[in-house]
């Protein structure tokens, strides 16, 4: 149809009224065909001129992303980020127009109603003719995209269980152990004095075995507990976030803390932190257990005198964003350092063993590794590595090769 309303309208100054009229019902109905096709499309199109002036917004776009109800008037003269509610997909449609850079994409999410939505905004040139008119803008939910990969990593770890299971029938072991010996002492006891004088032990005796198996049903308690603690998933609200913002604030936050014990502080962060998959809540509280076990290592070994150093670092290397957190501290033996992250493995006196291992289900939640490295009375440095969210398309360049911009 197109190249022969093509045909027919290089001989316009010939055509009768009739065939003009004929004509442009031709061009309308295509046009309309057009935009049914647009309108029913699932992915989001959002199409501008060279100045970033809406010309088309079809109703997955609207959809998608916040537009104001002014993206519709075709008579606003006023660049796109600017009819977006969304600061930072503004932001970054305002950074490609200025860069002038139309071959790329970026993912986001959005939170509306307590609910977090990803789309994935691509631009591509639009092409006319020989030259660029403007700027595609097409947008994609990729919501359950991102809920399946997060079900499946979480159905992964579920193999990790294995050896949870396993260290919580260990220690379960001792304390159903200590009880079955007093109580048969228990048992004994009674047996023995009823055949004697026919009377129960005195309540003193029998108080000493009993006391012991209350503290040991105490003990079961408390494991089980804790194995709940540590076999439920991790409640996550993954939002794309800048994590170099939430380790300034933990660390500002402990900035007291370590004036107080004399300890010194190397905070070197990334300039333009990328965005990641993460849970800001969930971060501050692994970076607050490293930070705490890092204070009471220097601690240890300094006893509140001069001496102790803490030093942070952020980087993006190979498609990840790396974070490190060393000490100075006590540090730790090889056995040690291989059984870290170990449910119910401690060090400390008073400590659980279940910190350290929630900062290892968490860091794993955001698709990440972390691992410690440490020397016995030199220092421990544990380093987080989270993978950076793919942003770029390969697109084709006008001499045949893919371009990843």
């Amino acid at each position: 149809m197109t190249d022969f309303v093509k045909k027919v309208s290089e001989k316009i100054p010939k055509l009768s009224t009739e065939q003009v009229g004929m004509l442009l019902n031709s061009l309308r109905s295509e046009n309309d065909t057009l935009v049914s096709i647009l309108e029913s499309l699932s992915t989001g199109l959002i199409i501008v001129d060279n100045d970033w002036h809406i010309i088309l917004v079809n109703k997955a776009a609207e959809r998608n992303i916040p537009l104001s109800v002014r993206a519709r008037d075709k008579n606003e003269t006023i660049p796109i980020w600017e009819l977006i509610d969304d600061t930072s997909i503004a932001d970054f449609l305002k950074k490609s127009a200025e860069k002038q850079n139309t071959n790329t994409g970026e993912e986001f999410s959005i939170a509306n109603d307590d609910k977090v939505k990803f789309v994935m905004l691509t631009l591509i040139p639009l092409v006319t003719g020989e030259t660029i008119g403007g700027t595609i803008i097409s947008v994609n939910d990729i919501t359950e995209r991102r809920k399946q990969e997060i079900l499946i990593h979480r159905m992964e770890s579920l193999a990790s269980l294995t050896n949870l299971a396993a260290s919580v029938a260990h220690e379960i072991k001792n304390p159903l152990g200590a009880i079955s010996i007093h109580i048969q002492l228990l048992q004994k006891a009674i047996k023995k004095s009823r055949e004697t004088d026919g009377m129960l032990p005195d309540e003193k005796f029998m108080e000493k075995y009993l006391s012991v198996v209350n503290e040991e049903i105490d003990n079961l308690n408390k494991i089980v507990l804790d194995f709940l603690f540590a076999v439920r998933p991790v409640q996550t609200n993954l939002e794309l976030l800048e994590p170099d913002s939430i380790v300034e604030k933990t660390m500002d936050f402990f900035m007291p803390e370590f004036e107080s014990k004399s300890i010194k502080t190397d905070v070197n962060l990334c300039k333009n932190s990328p965005r990641l998959l993460i849970d800001q809540k969930l971060l501050r509280e692994v970076l607050v257990n490293l930070v705490q076990n890092a204070l009471a290592a220097m601690v240890s070994r300094y006893q509140n005198n001069s001496g102790g150093k803490l030093v942070v670092r952020s980087l993006v290397k190979s498609e990840k964003y790396i974070l490190t957190v060393a000490d100075n501290g006590i540090g730790m033996d090889e056995k040690t350092a291989e059984r870290i992250f170990e449910p119910y493995y401690t060090t400390k006196a008073d400590g659980t063993g279940l910190g350290l291992t929630m900062v290892y289900k968490i860091i794993k939640e955001f698709r990440g590794d972390i691992n410690v490295k440490s020397v016995e009375g030199k220092g421990t440095v544990f380093t987080i590595s989270i993978p950076v969210p793919q942003n770029g398309t390969m697109l084709l360049s006008s001499g045949g090769e893919s371009d990843k911009k």
